[in-house]
């Protein structure tokens, strides 16, 4: 769901100083001051409009735009952090059903295994209030991911049918993501991921995604080239995993 935090430090610098001059110590620290540190319990929010809501690379709003927003909550010095975020979509009244809500929760921990290796595990409940989809819309998955540096590898396995895809329980989808600074404020992202849905093989796809994102301050603006390699989602006579140019602003608060 959402990206890597950032870590500063100025020991390298403030430890040259030292071994020069420690005279000129105190002169260093003026200057350089260390990075402000987090609190221990931290909020944040997030919002976004999006011209079409793709989720592993399939639309969800019927090639149309969407609403998006979120808060979370983070335990900084034991990595625990919970969070719940929301969008408009369609496809659940475009399988038969009703509803025009998605409503996540989610919960886990995340930190370092080693230097510069990172990890997150934890769960994702995606809530489809009044779906009235049998089987139910509603999913629960377990997830574990791996960072090193721009590069992330995630696996997510389902615990309940897959959105409403019947016996589908321990469909699982495997991604990896990279975001390169091309400079400030610029982020090149890449992804690709493949689902799988358990003892539905027409259902299983790859999907691919090359974005740019600038962050502009008062607000992020991505746009992505997105694709998915199946013509088994449609709606109304549309693909909805064809290719498409998906444009994203986006504030976090």
């Amino acid at each position: 769901m959402k990206n890597p935090g950032k870590n500063f430090t100025l020991i390298a610098a403030l430890t040259l100083a030292f071994a020069s001059m420690s005279a000129s110590l105190a002169h260093a620290e003026e200057a350089t001051p260390a990075a402000e540190a987090k609190p221990d319990n931290e909020v944040t929010f997030n919002a976004a409009i999006v011209s079409d809501y793709r989720y592993r690379g399939v639309s969800q709003t019927r090639l149309k735009p969407a609403v998006q927003g979120g808060a979370d909550y983070t335990n900084n010095p034991t990595g625990f952090y919970a969070g719940t975020w929301l969008s408009t979509i369609k496809w659940t009244k475009d399988a038969g059903g009703s509803g025009d809500v998605e409503w996540d929760l989610y919960a886990g921990k995340r930190g370092e295994i080693v230097k510069d290796v990172s990890y997150d595990v934890g769960g994702l409940y995606y809530f489809y209030p009044s779906n009235g989809l049998h089987p139910s819309a509603n999913t629960f998955e377990l997830y574990g991911q791996i960072g090193y540096g721009p590069f992330t590898v995630k696996y997510s396995q389902s615990t309940t049918n897959l959105f409403g895809t019947a016996n589908s329980k321990n469909s699982g989808y495997l991604d990896g993501s990279a975001n390169f600074e091309l400079s400030e404020g610029l982020l090149l992202n890449l992804h690709i991921g493949h689902q799988n849905v358990k003892n539905v093989g027409a259902a299983s796809y790859t999907d691919y995604k090359v974005g740019v994102t600038k962050d502009f301050g008062v607000a992020s603006v991505a746009l992505a080239a997105v694709y998915a390699d199946s013509d088994f989602y449609t709606a109304m006579g549309k693909n909805l995993s064809k290719k498409a140019l998906v444009l994203t602003v986006s504030k976090t608060f």
